[in-house]
């Protein structure tokens, strides 16, 4: 009976202590969400770079992939593999110069992939997500703080999610996909820039600016 009730007790504060945990990086994400949802606007440079043991690459076998983005609520640019894309809160516009062809879809992109895109990069957590505290790290001064973030749908092509914030600016600094392949995919975000002056036009499409380029409409 004694052997019993120590078990009990010891589960009954592992699911205390887990659940602290849980809550603990669920405020950090809220504060992050609230930080970085109030400016007007975001500029961000960011590198990615893929890895996958199993396949045998490894980070820093290619070069890493750099873009840009600007961000404002829910509308953002993205400048990404030589392509452009444009949200403008209703409309997702892909300019894909090589092929010579705008894709124009309503709303955007669907997410059913698992993939977390721009527009979604501060709320995507609220729905779906176990959170758990990780390590908080010092890199090169900064001390960086880590949450795991784990899909409840254990069918999601996403196993986890890991996000490294700056523990004195509340700003992510780097988030990494694991993929249910084994991939691994890191943004770092090198330059991060608030409240630029960016005229509205920055977040809408010109068409006037691309007439010899084909439309194709999703």
């Amino acid at each position: 009976m004694k052997k019993v009730t120590i078990l009990f007790l010891s589960l009954f504060l592992t699911t205390i202590t887990f659940s602290q945990n849980a809550e603990k990086a669920k405020s950090l994400l809220d504060e992050v969400s609230t930080t970085m949802g109030a400016y007007k606007n975001m500029s961000i440079s960011f590198s990615q770079t893929l890895s996958n043991e199993d396949a045998g690459i490894m980070e820093g076998d290619e070069p890493p992939i750099r873009g840009k983005i600007a961000l404002s609520g829910e509308k953002y640019s993205l400048n990404y593999l030589g392509n452009q894309f444009i949200f403008d809160g209703k409309k997702l516009y892909v300019i894909n110069n090589d092929e010579k062809e705008i894709t124009v879809t309503d709303g955007d992109m669907s997410g059913d992939d698992g993939f977390i895109y721009p527009s979604k990069l501060l709320t995507f957590y609220k729905e779906g997500y176990n959170f758990e505290m990780g390590n908080l790290k010092n890199l090169n001064g900064r001390k960086i703080q880590l949450v795991t973030l784990s899909p409840i749908d254990s069918t999601s092509d996403i196993v986890k999610v890991e996000l490294a914030i700056d523990a004195k600016t509340k700003h992510i600094y780097k988030l990494i996909q694991t993929g249910s392949n084994g991939s691994k995919t890191t943004f770092t975000i090198n330059e991060f820039k608030s409240n630029q002056n960016l005229p509205s036009s920055h977040f809408s499409f010109d068409e006037a600016k691309y007439k010899k380029l084909k439309f194709s409409i999703d």
